[in-house]
């Protein structure tokens, strides 16, 4: 059984979906035979590379709220986040274009450790305050989950994997993806936003019990 995911590292909901559907799986009895596999989505493709900005800064442009709303909004973010024992730090977070960091994932997909390295990343930018558009950073967190530096280094200064990220970004418009996470069990039973680790169990047992028909 597989669980295709579209997700984004900078994103806040896209943690707590990934910590809920891991809280469902705990409780599937049929969880060693779920494989996740992650896909690339950019909340925002346009952010220009190198371009980095503080998140809050950045939403209160995006919605043109005043910094008080954005704080609210943010603060309420995180303590959904701390219900799922995830620690946030989105006053320190910096925007950046996401692009090498899913070129840095499907790298580590190739040495099965997609699901690690795309927790790291969304650690990293949530809880951490790293920049996970930086070269030597991006490096440094695929070594700490098992990437070999050289290889991260070498890929990471070049282009190797766009393409692949361009294909999980096409695969997420045929199928109608507008905003992540977004989760599709055995290619049919498709779950939208972070919901609860009970829709999750729900879901898993009718596309476990669909695929032994």
């Amino acid at each position: 059984m597989y669980i295709d995911v579209w997700s984004d590292v900078v994103c806040p909901w896209c943690y707590i979906g990934k910590r809920r559907l891991e809280t469902a799986l705990g409780k599937f009895e049929h969880a060693a035979d779920v494989e996740l596999r992650w896909h690339s989505f950019q909340l925002d493709a346009s952010h220009p590379q190198g371009h980095r900005a503080p998140v809050q800064e950045m939403l209160a442009k995006k919605i043109g709220a005043p910094p008080e709303q954005v704080r609210a909004m943010t603060r309420q973010v995180s303590e959904l986040a701390a219900e799922e024992g995830l620690t946030y730090d989105l006053d320190n977070a910096v925007s950046v274009n996401t692009l090498d960091a899913h070129r840095l994932n499907h790298l580590a997909a190739r040495h099965r450790l997609g699901d690690a390295m795309h927790e790291r990343l969304l650690k990293a930018h949530l809880s951490d305050g790293e920049l996970v558009d930086d070269l030597d950073t991006l490096v440094r967190l695929g070594a700490e989950v098992g990437v070999p530096e050289d290889e991260a280094r070498e890929v990471l200064k070049g282009t190797e994997y766009a393409a692949e990220v361009d294909a999980d970004f096409a695969e997420a418009r045929r199928i109608g993806v507008n905003g992540v996470p977004f989760f599709v069990l055995n290619g049919k039973f498709g779950v939208s936003g972070a919901q609860s680790a009970v829709t999750f169990l729900s879901t898993l047992e009718k596309a476990y019990a669909k695929g032994e028909e």
